[in-house]
């Protein structure tokens, strides 16, 4: 059976990114897991049941411990000598597909899954630029998750047309529509979670979910809803995911506003989202950039209109007034204006709704995306 080595930066990414792709790869191929350790890992190991193999990598710029970890998958590489070495995020995939090409791995694909860099200026910029031209020049072929990021590589004149694929129709892992059903959280388990979180009946409720950071639009999220909800009482903002203070913090007013505004239920980390989806209205997803989103497949699967921002990904997925809204980026007032829209047009709304989960049926079910996947490996000699 040929090697298909698979590579994320840190454990959890390849946990919940690629959850059940691996072992769905691995009745067709050798399957190793390589990422940081962590109890992600453990978890990657049994839940797919592949092998996996620890090489430590840093999500920031550290010449010396990336060019360490570079040597570590290299004589990796050479002791394995895989078929296909694949990789996700931005570090797993400079350093993998360097030590790939220095081990002469036939087949080296990177996927992109956003690009946090165009968010960068100045110097930083300049460099972060050359690190991803050097990462595509590495790679055998480069495979954007939304037509959208293709288009943006092509314009950065990133790497040529030629090398890059986008798998079906867009996103890394595709969407488990069978999981992600409203049917399968039950009434007591909504009212027993509306009660704890103290929400009426007559509350209309957005949520977001997703990392707590500026890149996601939170700030512009929080000042809208903090404005909307003096006017308008029954109202609640959901927020749903991990704070990421040391990488991109919020700023100290919009911390100020989360705490002191008590229509806003900041509630962490939670490790199933689907009973916070089925007691919530709205998605409001104003991020900055994408590559494909999740959050935006997994509410739409579960019938919930989104709000969110015109980049790629999430306007390929959410049609301005057809599943949604579509409002421009960093645009405060227009997320204001959307979530103001969807509170005073309920018949719209609810409009909305009947073309969100099977729009996600048709185009995103997991198993046509891995199976595309599959074949694209396949076609590789």
């Amino acid at each position: 059976m040929k090697k298909l080595i698979r590579i994320t930066t840190v454990p959890s990414s390849l946990r919940t990114l690629l959850k059940g792709q691996s072992r769905f790869m691995s009745q067709h191929y050798e399957v190793i897991g390589v990422s940081g350790d962590g109890d992600a890992l453990a978890e990657v190991r049994q839940n797919e049941g592949i092998k996996t193999h620890v090489v430590e990598m840093t999500r920031t710029i550290t010449p010396l411990k990336d060019l360490k970890a570079a040597y570590k998958l290299y004589k990796f590489f050479k002791a394995e000598k895989p078929f296909i070495v694949h990789t996700h995020t931005p570090k797993a995939g400079t350093l993998g597909m360097l030590a790939a090409k220095m081990a002469k791995v036939p087949h080296r694909l990177h996927t992109i899954a956003g690009l946090p860099l165009l968010e960068v200026s100045g110097k930083k910029r300049k460099l972060l630029d050359i690190v991803e031209k050097f990462t595509y020049k590495c790679a055998t072929k480069i495979l954007p998750n939304s037509y959208g990021l293709e288009q943006i590589i092509i314009e950065n004149k990133y790497t040529s047309p030629e090398k890059l694929l986008v798998i079906a129709n867009g996103s890394s892992n595709g969407i488990d529509t069978k999981h992600y059903d409203t049917a399968l959280v039950s009434k007591e388990k909504k009212e027993a979670l509306k009660q704890e979180l103290e929400i009426t009946n007559d509350d209309i409720v957005f949520i977001f979910i997703g990392r707590i950071v500026k890149d996601k639009g939170i700030n512009e999220l929080v000042n809208a809803f903090d404005r909307l909800s003096k006017k308008q009482l029954n109202c609640k903002l959901l927020l749903v995911g991990p704070r990421e203070n040391h990488l991109d913090p919020l700023l100290p007013e919009t911390e100020k506003r989360i705490a002191e505004n008590n229509q806003i239920l900041a509630v962490g980390v939670q490790k199933d989202i689907r009973p916070y989806v089925a007691i919530s209205h709205v998605l409001t997803f104003p991020s900055y950039r994408e590559g494909f989103p999740n959050v935006v497949l997994q509410c739409s699967c579960m019938g919930l209109p989104a709000i969110v921002s015109n980049i790629n990904g999430c306007n390929e997925v959410i049609e301005d007034q057809v599943n949604g809204l579509v409002i421009p980026v960093k645009n405060e007032m227009a997320l204001e204006n959307a979530m103001q829209f969807m509170i005073d047009n309920p018949h719209e709304r609810r409009e909305m709704i009947q073309h969100t989960r099977t729009r996600i049926i048709d185009r995103y079910e997991q198993e046509f995306v891995w199976n595309e996947l599959l074949n694209y490996y396949k076609s590789l000699h």
